[in-house]
């Protein structure tokens, strides 16, 4: 028995003009605790009240919340300052009970979503071992409220072109796209300004235009209107990624998007069916795909260097020696790296993550290396040194690039190293030069001394000194 059932008791055996002592003998209570009961004649058990320390300093400490900006251990320091000595479990107890910078706590609201009308999108970042290393990804994820379907996908970083992306394929997975999309205000959609005043990029409207929809932001400070997409980091942090082994991203992607045909598949309670279920029914409804989705592009402009290759996101992509010098249009798709010159399509390679350092080169790039040529001659050095290998081509075209029309000292200079060293170890000194864009010929110079040393040259015997 309870003590609020046995204080019941003993008011309801108390009306019926029973003895205190026969209630106390009854319930196996106290005969002083009987006549408390009956004197109080309440069936809950009064509160202990105590008188905190504070209590005489309440105003001190209400100033002090809010010179401190609501910091309660800079309010317990100041308060030891003044002399008030104070355990801080008893400040905060003390504030709470006053009220002192607490926020009311508002019930979780519910919200009811008609069929094809918001999609809720968002991104979270995750650390997750991939590849045998932990590495920091950004997940996005989107979520049908009405149906709770999801789609998820992660990239190593999230820009505007990643969104553009990652929304043109989950509108391709469902099938349809809503009439609004609805994003955290801190999402790379909103330009400026939070809920009602968001401004959303230019670039996003037209993409949502593309396919009928339009952005929207939540009012801050309401989570509750985002709750289903929220959730969903969760449990893909705590459910997906665990003792799962990824190889590399687009593993990880992959093993992703059967997890969530999965989730779409499996009997909810909540919903008293299955999503796949619920969105059979709300397919109908959603904006119908467009005759011809364009492919997502990011368009940058390089430079073909010396080594004819440009780099994107610090990885390396050959092009035609034909361009070395030249401007390129480099189109990028999520999964290729396409080249341009003169609106004409010059080569065409499979994209590596940004951040990689990895090189792409096409099998006929290579045999354009293996047999170029210099460009007419203009010297009896400058033959002599075509003839000696592609490595001195490729020289030779760094200091033209360099030096424009006063290029042929250099090159005579050059000639005099290839009469002075064996020519393996000065291709070899060149082939590195090269890669790394370095043309300082006394530095090479050095570079070759330091490889040959005393197998090409014999230095004499120092003399005794007397």
């Amino acid at each position: 028995m309870t003590p609020r059932e046995k204080r019941i008791a003993i008011l309801e055996m108390h009306k019926h003009c029973g003895s205190v002592r026969g209630i106390a003998k009854a319930l196996n209570a106290s005969p002083n605790t009987v006549r408390d009961v009956i004197r109080s004649g309440d069936s809950e058990r009064p509160s202990m009240k105590r008188t905190s320390q504070l209590a005489e300093h309440i105003e001190r400490v209400r100033d002090l919340h809010l010179g401190c900006k609501g910091n309660l251990v800079r309010v317990h320091e100041e308060l030891e300052k003044a002399g008030v000595t104070v355990a801080y479990t008893t400040l905060t107890t003390f504030c709470r009970e006053q009220k002192i910078g607490v926020v009311e706590k508002v019930p979780a609201g519910k919200y009811h979503f008609d069929p094809g009308v918001e999609m809720q999108h968002d991104t979270s970042p995750h650390r997750v071992e991939i590849g045998g290393a932990e590495r920091l990804i950004q997940v996005a994820s989107v979520v049908l409220p009405h149906s709770r379907m999801i789609y998820a996908q992660a990239y190593p970083a999230f820009t505007l072109f990643h969104c553009k992306t990652f929304l043109t394929d989950a509108i391709r997975f469902f099938g349809g796209a809503t009439k609004t999309c609805m994003v955290d205000n801190s999402n790379v959609v909103v330009a400026h300004g939070t809920g009602k005043n968001a401004v959303m990029a230019p670039e996003m409207v037209a993409f949502g235009e593309r396919f009928g929809m339009t952005f929207v932001t939540r009012v801050p400070g309401d989570p509750n209107r985002s709750a289903h997409v929220e959730r969903q980091f969760w449990t893909i942090e705590s459910n997906f990624e665990v003792k799962r082994v990824f190889i590399d991203l687009a593993d990880y992607n992959a093993q992703l998007l059967a997890w969530c045909e999965q989730k779409n598949a499996k009997h909810r309670a909540d919903l008293h069916a299955a999503p796949i279920t619920l969105f059979a029914a709300e397919r109908p409804h959603l904006k119908p795909l467009p005759r011809w989705i364009p492919e997502v592009v990011n368009v940058e402009e390089r430079r073909v260097d010396v080594a004819r290759y440009v780099c994107l996101h610090t990885n390396r992509y050959s092009a035609p020696a034909a361009l070395i010098g030249l401007n390129v249009e480099v189109h990028e798709t999520i999964r290729h790296v396409r080249l341009f010159h003169r609106h004409k399509l010059v080569a065409e390679h499979a994209a590596f993550e940004p951040g990689g350092s990895k090189t792409s080169t096409l099998p006929e790039h290579r045999r354009e290396a293996g047999a170029s040529r210099a460009p007419a001659p203009t010297s009896p050095e400058e033959v002599t040194l075509v003839a000696a290998g592609p490595e001195f081509i490729a020289m030779i075209a760094l200091l033209r690039t360099k030096y424009h029309g006063q290029a042929q000292r250099a090159v005579r200079r050059l000639h005099t190293l290839f009469l002075d060293y064996p020519t393996p170890v000065l291709r070899a000194v060149l082939a590195d030069a090269v890669e790394h864009r370095a043309y300082d010929l006394g530095q090479i110079d050095r570079l070759v001394l330091q490889r040959v040393g005393a197998d090409v040259f014999r230095f004499p015997i120092p003399k005794d000194e007397p």
